[in-house]
Parts: C-alpha cells; structure tokens; sequence
C-alpha cells in the first residue's frame, strides 16, 4: 500500500488499536481476534521486548492486515520495526531524526505532537498527517477546533484518554483523520486470552464509529394533494407541517414526498458522523451506494446518498 492508501485506510476504518503486548505467542489469536471484529489493523507498541516479535508473526500469518510500530523513539526503532515487518511508523513525540529517515525510506511516519509549534515542524518536514498526543490531556476536541484555522491542511490521529463516552466526539471532528484507541485491546484481555471479549468490543468500536441515528422517516406519495391530505390527518394530533417544493414535513420526524421517490413505501434518513466511512462500513454488511445519489460539499466531502437494497420496502437515504 502507498502512503496515501494506508491514511485512506485509517480514515475509513476509523480506529486503530494500539497495543502492548507481553507475549508474542499471543499475536497470532489476538490478530484473528481484532480481524473477527472488523478492525484488520494494528499498532504494536515498543513497549516491551515482545513487540519486535509480534510484529512479525502478525505480519506473516495475516498480511492483509495494516500492521504498524508505535512508541517510536529514533530512527535505529523504527528501522528495527520495518525490517520486522511494520507499515507505518508512530511515535509519542516527534523527533527529526525519525521523521527524516522515514520520510527518505518511504515509510509512512505518524509523529505526536500537541502544540501550534509542533505541528509547524511537522508540516516543515513535509507532513499533513500527525498524532494528536495526548488528546484529552491536551485539550481534546476543543483543541483540535482552535488548530482548524491556521492548520487547515493537517489532519490528526488521536490517541489518549479516548473511550467509548467521547469517541462520537471525535469521529465527528473534520480534521480527525483517524482515532488509537487501547480500551478494546487492554492488557488484561490479551494476557487472558479473551479474545472473544476483543472481537466483541472491536464491533461495538466500529459501530459507536458511525454514529448512525435515525433522523427522519420519509413516505412516497402519488402527488402533492395526496400528502397534504395525509398532513391534515397529523394536524389534528397538534403536530406541526411544513410545506416545501418536493415533500411536506410533519415536525420535524415524518416527511411526506410530494410524488413517489426512492423505496417501495419511502425511505429512511439516518445520520452518520462520516458518510464516506459510514458506507465502508455498510459494504462489508452487503450494502452499496445507489450510483448518482451522492451529494458533496465544498471541501469535496460526501454529505448525503441512498444506499441498496431497501429494508422493509424503504430505501436508506444516508446524511451527515
């Protein structure tokens, strides 16, 4: 994969676990664990003195998966980690060092940083993409606001104090290309085994990702008279209508189509905190976009599309 296609990928996926791992025995299962539960990805710490290995045996057992090092320190560490088999290269901090020689072996580099000055040297090294590190302690969501401004061209990976309560937050910030996260992978687990509770946690992870709710119910009619007769029937339970130039509301929960439109009965708008990862995630469960529905705004970013097949007779009309 080249540089671009591995950040594509953690945009897409969304999360990537970072992982300390004790034992190296216990990379294979843990691989098979995290790929059982839709994240093919891994960030193996340096850590400890198992990671080297781990590395290794996940990379030749499973090469499918995006396997990087993260907790890198100098150059000499991430040349160990590559040679193991490591993709991309992550780091606490950023060092110079590290960067530049990952830069001139072509090796994807992900260096930490937390300050307005930190990110100016990334960017003079010729980065776009940097660890925001740590996220909570440094501010969190709020911070990654203030750096939209002057650091437009950057995107962040975020790692620290992210969990389930606030991960939502953070999917929807538009310049997050991507969150590590360790609440799925903790030690515990690994070093018990349960790699059952891994993969049960990696598909809780990647749903809470999508922030898929519903926002709308929208039902076909034959014509405009027709919906404005089914709206005067909802009027009378003190419900509020508004009527637009192709469909009529009803509050703002129940949209009437002035003539038939998308699904057999109507269609079902549902928000997602990203529409571009939201249909990644769709296609792996046998749904696709219906070609030439999307809709882009300025910044080139998808913000609304149908999706196939329908469910119970209503199409999916996906929103951001």
């Amino acid at each position: 994969m080249t540089k671009d296609e591995i950040f594509n990928f953690f945009h897409d996926l969304g999360i990537v676990p970072v992982i300390k791992i004790d034992d190296a025995d216990k990379a294979i299962p843990l691989a098979k664990a995290l790929i059982e539960g839709g994240m093919p990805c891994a960030e193996i710490t340096f850590r400890t003195a198992a990671a080297e290995e781990a590395i290794r045996k996940m990379s030749e057992a499973f090469p499918e998966m995006l396997i990087g090092a993260g907790t890198v320190i100098n150059p000499e560490l991430a040349q160990k980690a590559v040679k193991a088999g490591a993709k991309f290269i992550v780091s606490a901090g950023l060092n110079p060092d590290t960067v530049k020689w990952c830069v001139a072996n072509d090796i994807p580099v992900v260096p930490g940083v937390c300050t307005p000055s930190e990110i100016e040297t990334g960017l003079s090294l010729g980065l776009n993409v940097l660890k925001f590190f740590p996220a909570e302690a440094s501010g969190g969501v709020g911070m990654l606001k203030n750096f939209q401004g002057p650091f437009s061209q950057v995107r962040f990976m975020t790692t620290g104090g992210i969990n389930p309560s606030n991960l939502s937050d953070y999917a929807k910030a538009p310049n997050v290309l991507a969150v590590g996260g360790s609440w799925m992978v903790k030690d515990a687990l690994i070093n018990e085994g349960n790699w059952a509770e891994i993969t049960r946690l990696c598909k809780e992870a990647t749903t809470l990702m999508q922030g898929f709710e519903i926002v709308h119910v929208g039902f076909n009619n034959k014509n405009e008279e027709e919906a404005t007769k089914v709206a005067e029937e909802f009027e009378k339970f003190g419900f509020s209508t508004k009527k637009g130039s192709s469909s009529t509301f009803v509050n703002k929960e129940i949209e009437l189509m002035h003539k038939m439109f998308y699904g057999t009965h109507g269609h079902i708008a549902i928000r997602a905190n990203d529409l571009e990862r939201a249909v990644f995630y769709l296609e792996k469960k046998g749904f696709s976009v219906v070609k030439g529905t999307e809709k882009f705004d300025a910044k080139g970013k998808m913000k609304v599309c149908y999706i196939e097949p329908e469910v119970a007779g209503f199409a999916i009309h996906l929103v951001k």
